[in-house]
């Protein structure tokens, strides 16, 4: 069972440290657990409480009253908030309250909801990235266990995986041709997907390679298909070989192809990348790199 201290309280739930040893005291809203050494901690129960009790309270309600609720009576008035708000705040909460307990059912209203009020590019954008981050970050404090961010990883890329067959390929003859990959050992796929269904949105053909791309069958498919852009992620560290080292092989083996490249492994580190590869941010300097690279319709 995952343990965390008062500063991991804080930093997951945008509630100060001070606040919540007040809110302890006065109210005897959370208790820690104490180890056998007599450190204090809390466990996930104490972290779904926080997480509630913050999203109500920048909902209007008063601390006093959510002190004195049931864990019954303040489920159902979380429901009820993340049923009406439009705040993404307030879904990115519930998205991470459904993680926790495991809940599909909650998941796919909190999704299909905001799709149908936003569309799905923005529901990504707006609800899924915040949330990625977050889940990003708990995954790096121990704040969740596998199977909890495997499930949420597998409902969203199915999202994804929908969303992408909607799309109807591109059927004119100078459409803007991209090829996307991950390298060797690289698994994590949700954002390539995306930068997928992006590429198709925007009238773009686009071939999906997927994870784990050996470097001499990525060379075959590019000769067969001859995209106009090359898009990889690197986000995990391959002990075989640095990303310096892979992109300037990229670079050189395909030198006169744009080669737009993003992961934490590219993005905000001090790398030396040769003229034709481009670093991508985030997926909205994405969506105006495929914009601007989209061909402009002849006059007729």
């Amino acid at each position: 069972m995952a343990k965390y201290s008062i500063k991991d309280l804080e930093h997951l739930s945008g509630i100060k440290a001070h606040t919540l040893r007040i809110w302890e005291q006065r109210y005897n809203l959370i208790n820690p657990k104490r180890t056998d050494t007599n450190i204090r901690y809390y466990d996930q129960e104490d972290l779904k409480l926080v997480l509630n009790v913050s999203l109500l309270k920048d909902n209007g309600f008063k601390i006093s009253k959510i002190a004195n609720m049931s864990r019954e009576d303040m489920t159902e008035a979380v429901l009820l908030v993340t049923d009406k708000t439009t705040s993404h705040a307030d879904q990115v909460y519930a998205l991470t309250l459904s993680m926790i307990d495991l809940d599909e059912q909650r998941f796919e209203k909190i999704i299909s909801t905001n799709t149908l009020k936003h569309g799905f590019e923005r529901t990504m954008l707006n609800i899924i990235y915040p949330f990625l981050s977050k889940v990003g970050i708990m995954w790096i404090t121990d704040s969740i266990n596998p199977a909890q961010e495997h499930f949420i990883s597998h409902l969203i890329r199915q999202k994804v995986i929908v969303a992408i067959d909607a799309q109807y390929p591109a059927i004119e003859a100078d459409a803007t041709k991209y090829m996307m990959f991950l390298p060797e050992n690289e698994l994590h796929e949700l954002s390539l997907l995306f930068a997928n269904f992006l590429a198709r949105a925007r009238n773009c053909k686009s071939i999906y390679l997927g994870q784990n791309m050996p470097f001499r069958d990525l060379s075959v498919a590019f000769e067969l298909y001859q995209p106009d852009f090359l898009l990889t992620i690197i986000t995990s560290r391959d002990p075989n070989i640095s990303p310096q080292d892979y992109l300037n092989n990229l670079s050189e083996k395909f030198p006169d192809t744009q080669i737009l490249v993003s992961g934490s492994q590219v993005i905000g580190q001090d790398l030396d990348l040769n003229n034709n590869i481009i670093q991508i941010a985030n997926p909205n300097h994405l969506i105006s790199f495929i914009e601007e690279s989209v061909p402009v319709p002849a006059v007729r």
